[in-house]
């Protein structure tokens, strides 16, 4: 895989996975790593998780490009501002559980006929890159990749997929958008090494679906939902 098959239209898209706040909102602490992170942390985070694949030398000329990338990107955007459509947009919880039955029924519809029925996507003649990345498999993005949080995987394809897809005009209902990313992420993956994350497990994100957790809930609700009773319950403990 590389970058543009989550970031889209090379990071540019709004919603899109778009960069436009990497280099305003960069270096900052992160809960996951428990550290202030610069930008060559955070896109070596993705080389690891999201493309399943080995850290680039901070001093590497591909490095570099990125960095000088995102720097351009994020020309006239003030230090700590986050402009609209950066990133992924949050979606509203479900009142119920993702059904990642309900989400195989989505993805036949909406999504097989780029991804394929196998969800191996689909490579360039030339057989180097892909067209359509894989969504699960060896090739795919491991399960400490963002994506692998139902919150990020659901927010990503309500404004983007199926291809050509925009938040003008979305084609997948909330719901929808839920269950297939249930269906995409119940299906095995490569194992990312997440032995150091959340030092603090307090802060882990309701939808991150390893335990141990701050709470009682279960890792399948972590993972599925519910999740507003996950919310809930940590605001009453945080006296708000």
């Amino acid at each position: 895989m590389n970058c543009q098959n989550c970031h889209l239209d090379a990071g540019t898209k709004p919603w899109g996975n778009n960069y436009s706040a990497v280099y305003s909102t960069y270096p900052k602490i992160r809960s996951r790593s428990g550290q202030m992170e610069g930008i060559y942390k955070r896109v070596n985070d993705c080389f690891e998780r999201s493309l399943n694949g080995s850290a680039l030398d901070s001093n590497s000329r591909e490095m570099q490009a990125i960095y000088a990338y995102m720097k351009w990107l994020g020309q006239g955007i003030a230090k700590g501002e986050k402009p609209e459509g950066a990133g992924i947009m949050n979606l509203p919880y479900l009142d119920r559980a993702a059904s990642p039955d309900s989400g195989s029924i989505v993805f036949a519809a909406k999504c097989q006929s780029c991804h394929g029925a196998d969800g191996q996507g689909q490579l360039n003649p030339e057989g180097n890159a892909y067209v359509y990345p894989p969504l699960w498999g060896p090739h795919s993005y491991n399960n400490g990749a963002g994506l692998f949080r139902l919150s990020r995987f659901a927010g990503y394809v309500k404004n983007n997929m199926p291809l050509g897809t925009t938040y003008h005009g979305p084609q997948l209902t909330n719901a929808e958008a839920w269950d297939v990313a249930a269906f995409v992420n119940s299906r095995p993956r490569p194992e990312g090494d997440m032995r150091y994350d959340w030092p603090d497990i307090s802060k882990k994100p309701v939808d991150h679906p390893f335990g141990p957790y701050a709470d009682q809930f279960t890792e399948a609700q972590h993972k599925y939902g519910p999740f507003q009773p996950i919310e809930a319950a940590r605001k009453n403990k945080q006296g708000k």
